[in-house]
């Protein structure tokens, strides 16, 4: 693996791990995104957490990483609509955080 695809895993794994952290820390900020539509906001947004980790140490290793790349893609796509709500939504607050659009 050359030094950039390396570079680039390890910002994807720490990425990852810190946002499914961050749904355990900052749970409210996260429940606000969600589309009021869906069902049990607590709890899609503790799947989300667990995902976001469980894909992230996946990716570490070299066996678990192409189940892990195509979890995180599914997982992308099921987010959509939180994605699109807050393109609407912005900008806004998130805890200290000024969303603009482009950044949603």
């Amino acid at each position: 693996m050359n030094k950039l695809k390396k570079i680039s895993l390890v910002i994807l794994i720490v990425g990852y791990l810190l946002a499914g952290v961050n749904h355990f820390r900052a749970t409210d900020s996260y429940i606000k995104m969600i589309p009021p539509y869906l069902p049990h906001p607590e709890i899609l947004n503790l799947f989300a957490g667990f995902f976001e980790i469980t894909f992230a140490v996946l990716l570490i290793f070299r066996k678990t990483r192409t189940f892990a790349a195509w979890g995180i893609v599914f997982m992308l796509i099921a987010f959509l609509p939180v994605h699109t709500k807050m393109i609407r939504d912005a900008p806004f607050m998130l805890g200290h955080l000024y969303v603009t659009p482009l950044i949603a």
